[in-house]
């Protein structure tokens, strides 16, 4: 049906049959809020437990980055020693044929300054050790936490798939007749109902009124406004919580 077609279905209803059809509609949804309350939590547990896997792999993958990085350098370094070394035994070999002091005062400077290159890359060494023991314990915690949080999250899933299962059918077909009353409702009073559910704490948007009083916040309702709600002739609202009030006798059980 068309957008055009669902709001002259809606415009031919009588005022008594949309707020029947909105009362209607609430009970559907109200259904529909229970069935998502035996969930609990658990949807938003396993979204929490995703973005932690998520996390703790990103976390992993870069730490494991980290410490490939350190052990280059390190490896960088070793040769850098090796070299060193290469260069002193070249500069002692060296100034064993040094023709006077001049040679053999530069070449032993030379000797001076790889022995200090090679104090350093020694330096660097343990600290890139250091450095890459630290990285590894800590990819290490991660992948025990990760493991832990992928049985968290197999089992939460696992939960939440058995009451979506047991659920799901009811569900569906819960949506489907909310479909079918949404389309008795003319756009103006369906954004007011969307409205109200959303604000209302516990989603109840369209009440009865029992005792003399709003079947949402409880305040009580004068008479004539009581007679007016009773007649169904048009859309009234309580004065204090916005609810629409619907008469009992339209809704064909009992209140709330």
């Amino acid at each position: 049906m068309t957008d055009k077609g669902k709001v002259a279905e809606s415009t031919e209803l009588s005022v008594s049959d949309k707020l029947k059809a909105l009362y209607d509609l609430q009970i559907i949804d109200s259904q529909i809020d229970r069935i998502r309350l035996l969930r609990g939590e658990l949807p938003l547990e396993v979204q929490d437990l995703e973005d932690e896997i998520e996390g703790l792999e990103t976390r992993i993958k870069n730490l494991e980055q980290e410490v490939t990085t350190l052990d280059t350098s390190i490896i960088k370094k070793q040769q850098e020693i090796s070299n060193s070394h290469e260069l002193i035994k070249k500069y002692e070999e060296q100034q064993k044929h040094v023709r006077n002091n001049r040679e053999f005062d530069s070449l032993n400077k030379e000797t001076e300054f790889q022995n200090l290159e090679i104090e350093l890359s020694e330096k660097r060494i343990r600290e890139f050790t250091t450095q890459s023991k630290d990285k590894h314990k800590l990819a290490e915690d991660s992948q025990a936490l990760l493991i832990e949080r992928r049985i968290d999250l197999a089992n939460k899933q696992s939960e939440l798939n058995e009451i979506v299962s047991e659920t799901q059918k009811e569900e569906d077909s819960l949506r489907e007749r909310s479909e079918a009353c949404r389309r008795l409702i003319e756009p103006r009073l369906l954004t007011a109902y969307k409205r109200l559910r959303t604000n209302a704490r516990n989603g109840l948007a369209v009440v009865t009124v029992k005792r003399d009083a709003c079947g949402g916040c409880f305040n009580k309702i004068p008479p004539q406004r009581q007679l007016d709600i009773r007649l169904g002739k048009k859309v009234i609202v309580c004065e204090y919580c916005g609810r629409v009030l619907v008469d009992e006798s339209i809704t064909g059980e009992d209140a709330y």
